[in-house]
């Protein structure tokens, strides 16, 4: 499914290929000057509220994460406080100390292994969250970045091609001229061969900025 900034991209190229070109130029062309301040405040506009999208999506797998250490150490609080507890009765009941103090000794370092465990478990796998969170926007900004890309790209190809185009056309016209009077124009087609190209270039410099 196109995003929304990816629509607006399109909704400029179409319109920028259906515009008039501008008299007596090859490379610039007629637009309104109220529909291209349009598309481009809507494209300003759309761009903020798709990195807020990826940006609540982020937030939202890092609650759930912090969710996850919550729980754990919630659990491991509750094993370590029965454990004491256990011990304590364990202490109270027995007659002979040491066998209840080994006992209770095993269970609390049970107890700790357990929560450690339980830590250990949910540390990982909310590392796992937020490393899908990082990837997943990182991906969405990537998949931003080429489709603006490719924008410049298609544009700037179109213009690099008409450019060859010309010049092509320039150099048979100037070769037709020269087999009809050779000697009286190979200079003069040399220079108006060199003033063409200059001319070509100069109306093509500004369309960048445009």
């Amino acid at each position: 499914m196109s995003s929304k900034i990816e629509n607006v991209i399109g909704e400029i190229e179409d319109y920028l290929a259906d515009c008039k070109a501008m008299p007596f130029s090859s490379t610039k062309i007629c637009v309104e000057k109220d529909r291209i301040d349009s598309l481009v405040s809507e494209l300003r506009l759309k761009i903020p509220d798709e990195i807020k999208e990826y940006q609540k999506k982020r937030q939202k797998l890092d609650n759930s994460r912090d969710a996850i250490l919550n729980d754990a150490k919630t659990q491991a609080e509750n094993m370590v406080k029965a454990a004491q507890i256990h011990t304590e009765e364990l202490i109270n009941e027995h007659e002979i100390m040491q066998r209840a103090y080994e006992q209770a000794n095993k269970v609390i370092d049970d107890a700790t292994a357990e929560a450690q465990r339980i830590m250990d478990s949910a540390t990982e796998d909310a590392n796992n969250i937020r490393m899908g969170a990082i990837q997943y926007t990182d991906d969405m900004l990537s998949n931003l970045e080429m489709i603006i890309n490719h924008a410049i790209d298609s544009n700037k190809t179109r213009y690099e091609t008409l450019m060859e185009s010309l010049n092509k056309s320039l150099n048979i016209v100037m070769s037709n001229r020269n087999e009809l009077r050779p000697e009286e124009n190979t200079q003069d087609a040399e220079q108006t061969l060199a003033d063409s190209v200059k001319e070509v270039m100069d109306d093509d410099g500004p369309t960048d900025e445009e």
